[in-house]
């Protein structure tokens, strides 16, 4: 042996030690638990099981069963994983087996603490669901070696809950988000029971404070029931957890102010915490039966009932080493992650590890063969009731299409381009009232959104339904009602995380939000990316439907509010996301915003981000025209060019965005009064992603048609509603790169007129313009004046809006009046 090294089991298996070799010990402990309850005892086997498993996938990458002394080689050489959260999600686990063979549950578990990967893994192996998906993973002893080596090891599994781990709806890595997801897959699941563990370090996360409300959302007459178990270990990686500190008294305190009904389950020895766990979820499933009886049998509301909760105190690396090299681990934050390091080449430390895997005694938990002792397998659910095998963990199947209304019977009558004035997001919110209206009876579509559907213009959706709401109702409230479809709080991480629960459980919806505080919810995004690229390589992992977003009040119009409300970066950060996943769109009118949603609403495993303004603006294509808009992506307004589409123009004038449009249409107005001959042709885009290589993106144009659109050598002017950069970035293998000058929001911004907005960002009529006169060296003779012109109504606009906090008339009554191929004829 090398080092000085004292071990201390678990006050359990210390006790056990005296009765003789491992084998002898465990055969002790089931016998004494077996006197007091033989199904406690068995209970206590499928969690002695649980544990070795998951002990074994952390370190071991052959000698699975401890068929002979375990020797370095056996060892993995880089030890990953967490032990400390694992064995007490394993004792839930094997608790919640049992509920659900007695009382026929359906029932989802979301795996909290980070990285309970071990626990996961093992309980859906030992179930034979992992078996069933993954068939070269076998529940013999070869499976067996095969499950541990591939854990946390390259061409293997990650060390969390992962899209490859069944059973799993919520990524472990990603802390602070466990609990909203369970409430958003309990909506309109009215038989499933969420069981949902909250670690104590995910506990002191912001998102996971504010989900604690989310009881207040859950109707009981139409939802399922969420069951939170706060799993106290008291420490996270390096230091104590603020709950874990908390007494009992405050924290009972704490959840009756949240509105739950908090039951305690505390201690380390588990023949009395296997008693304790049991009558306490049979008590717990009691109340959520009578919860949901009184509901679903009571006419009229029956108020904001109370629902149960449970805290769960146990020791951090629970039956693990109680000390290693003289420090403290069981019990500790030493026990988070590898509590013996070095197993792999130092004696001492892999003696630890054997009499650590022994003490679960495997011989008395597999036959020879390495199998699972039929007697413990038996006490796992059948079927599609094993918590791995749910169908709601995988809620591609459960998914059905939405019925959809025909989007063109909301279109605007544009008699012609320009010829309409309408509120892009107030139309649209027509046809998302006959979404609800159409699936009222499947409750599978749900709107979201913090605060924000009027101020988004969506009120139309009223007509059909309201807002959820749980708590009282005063008399002059108005749309507020127990079975609302429209989910409105002010947290946006609430709202992405009821969304994501509600899609990966098999349903739909669209997150509507102000496009500056989207990006409260980055990280969030982030990791349900990572989820959809996952589970498409996935066989087995049905495809979901898609994560919409509406984002409006955006960055152009929100002149009132100023700078803090000025950000239009979103989908700078989604473009950052796999090709195959993302999805951005610019509708520039009402038409092609209907149009984009409906596309939108009928995809799957995407992220779609749909930015549109609320303001009253001017409508430019038909309904047919919208189609084939949106359908190419992007294309030539020939309406607005002044040379045939064939033909090779002087001047590309491109944009992307609502009110980019407008100003490019503006300044081709501008230019065309200015030089009636130049042959100019505007581009708009509605599909970002199709200015992108195709061998980048599947939407991409191929070079071909990227050409034929903005040419290969013609200077091209592209007004972009967001960050130039990004328009830079996607474009940047494109032949006719270097001549795209690029306008968008420079982050400058203040509480101003709309126009004044454009200005300061120079992507108002006057700079495109100015910009154009730059790249064209065939006005150079006459530029020089109209460019002192236009500089001179910068000058007068600033002065104007200076004095009379609006903008100057020309601005604010503009309209396209030019007939197709003109030449700026009014």
């Amino acid at each position: 042996m090398s080092g000085a090294v004292i071990v201390i089991l678990s006050d359990i298996n210390r006790r056990a030690s005296s009765e003789g070799d491992n084998g002898r010990q465990n055969v002790g402990r089931s016998e004494a638990m077996s006197s007091r309850s033989p199904q406690f005892a068995m209970m206590d086997r499928y969690w002695r099981a649980a544990n070795y498993v998951s002990v074994g996938q952390i370190y071991l990458m052959d000698n699975p069963l401890l068929r002979e002394p375990l020797r370095a080689e056996h060892v993995k050489p880089r030890l990953l994983g967490h032990w400390g959260t694992t064995p007490g999600l394993n004792f839930i686990y094997v608790h919640l087996n049992r509920l659900i063979r007695e009382r026929d549950l359906d029932m989802l578990f979301i795996c909290g603490p980070g990285h309970g990967g071990p626990a996961m893994v093992a309980n859906t192996w030992l179930e034979g669901t992992y078996s069933e998906i993954y068939p070269d993973i076998g529940r013999d002893s070869e499976g067996m070696k095969e499950l541990f080596k591939q854990f946390s090891f390259p061409g293997g599994v990650p060390s969390h809950a992962a899209p490859e781990t069944p059973g799993s709806i919520h990524e472990g890595g990603e802390l602070g988000y466990a609990l909203v997801h369970g409430f958003g897959a309990a909506f309109d699941n009215p038989d499933l029971v969420v069981a949902c563990v909250v670690g104590d370090g995910e506990a002191e996360t912001g998102p996971l404070a504010a989900t604690w409300h989310s009881s207040k959302f859950l109707n009981p007459r139409t939802d399922g029931a969420v069951l939170p178990i706060l799993h106290l270990n008291g420490y996270k990686i390096a230091n104590p957890t603020l709950m874990g500190r908390m007494n009992d008294d405050d924290l009972r305190s704490l959840f009756i102010g949240y509105g739950y009904e908090p039951f305690f389950v505390e201690g380390s020895d588990p023949e009395p915490m296997h008693a304790l766990m049991a009558a306490t979820l049979d008590q717990v499933m009691e109340r959520i039966r009578d919860i949901q009886t009184t509901a679903r049998t009571t006419t009229g509301s029956t108020g904001l009932p109370r629902w149960p909760m449970i805290v769960l105190r146990s020791p951090k690396g629970w039956t693990g080493p109680k000390e290693v090299d003289g420090k403290k681990v069981e019990g500790f934050w030493r026990a988070h992650q590898v509590p013996v390091s070095n197993a792999r080449d130092d004696d001492a430390h892999r003696q630890i590890l054997e009499e650590w895997m022994r003490s679960y005694g495997p011989d008395e938990l597999f036959d020879t063969e390495g199998r699972l002792l039929p007697e413990i397998a038996a006490l796992a659910p059948e079927g599609t009731k094993r918590m791995g095998a749910s169908p709601y963990a995988n809620g591609g199947l459960l998914k059905k299409d939405l019925a959809l209304p025909d989007w063109k019977s909301f279109a605007v009558d544009v008699p012609a381009p320009g010829g309409r004035t309408a509120e892009g997001t107030h139309i649209l919110g027509a046809y998302l009232r006959d979404v609800v209206r159409l699936n009222a009876a499947s409750r599978n579509f749900r709107l979201m959104g913090p605060d924000e559907t009027s101020s988004n213009r969506l009120d139309a959706v009223f007509e059909a339904t309201d807002r959820v709401w749980m708590e009282g109702i005063e008399p002059y409230d108005v749309h507020l009602a127990p079975e609302g479809r429209v989910m409105e709080v002010l947290s946006e991480h609430l709202c992405q995380g009821w969304l994501e629960g509600y899609l990966l459980t098999g349903r739909h919806g669209l997150f509507s939000c102000y496009e500056a505080f989207i990006h409260i919810v980055d990280s969030m995004v982030n990791q349900h990316a990572k989820w959809l690229k996952t589970s498409a390589e996935l066989s087995w992992r049905e495809p979901i439907a898609s994560l919409n977003y509406l984002l409006t009040s955006h960055v152009w119009r929100q002149d009132h509010n100023g700078f803090s409300h000025q950000d239009p970066g979103f989908s700078d950060f989604v473009a950052n996301k796999k090709a195959d996943t993302v999805r951005l769109y610019f509708p520039p009118d009402a038409n092609t915003l209907l149009w984009v949603a409906d596309h939108c609403l009928r995809t799957w495993n995407r992220i779609n981000v749909i930015t549109a303004g609320k303001q009253p603006a001017p409508q430019w294509l038909t309904a047919q025209e919208a189609e084939g808009h949106c359908k190419a992506g992007a294309g030539i307004w020939e309406w607005a060019s002044t040379c045939p589409a064939d033909e090779e123009p002087d001047l590309v004038m491109a944009c992307a965005g609502d009110v980019p449009t407008m100003e490019t249409l503006a300044a081709v107005d501008l230019l065309v009064a200015d030089s009636p001959g130049l042959r100019i042709r505007v581009v708009n885009v509605v599909d970002l992603m199709t200015l992108q290589a195709r061998s980048e993106h599947p939407h991409g144009f191929s070079d071909e048609t990227f050409d034929a659109l903005f040419t290969k050598d013609r200077p091209v002017i592209f007004a972009y509603h967001g960050y130039p950069y990004l328009i830079h970035r996607l474009t940047y293998r494109r032949a006719n790169h270097d001549n795209i000058h690029v306008h968008g929001f420079r982050e400058e911004g203040t509480t101003t007129t709309p126009f004044d907005m454009a200005v300061m960002n120079q992507i108002d009529r006057f700079h495109l313009t100015l910009a154009a006169l730059r790249w064209l060296p065939q006005l150079s003779q006459r530029s020089a004046q109209f460019s002192a012109t236009l500089k001179k109504k910068l000058e007068e606009h600033k002065a104007y809006v200076y004095e009379h906090g609006e903008d100057m008339p020309e601005i604010r009554n503009w309209t396209w009046r030019r007939e197709a191929g003109g030449a700026g004829v009014r």
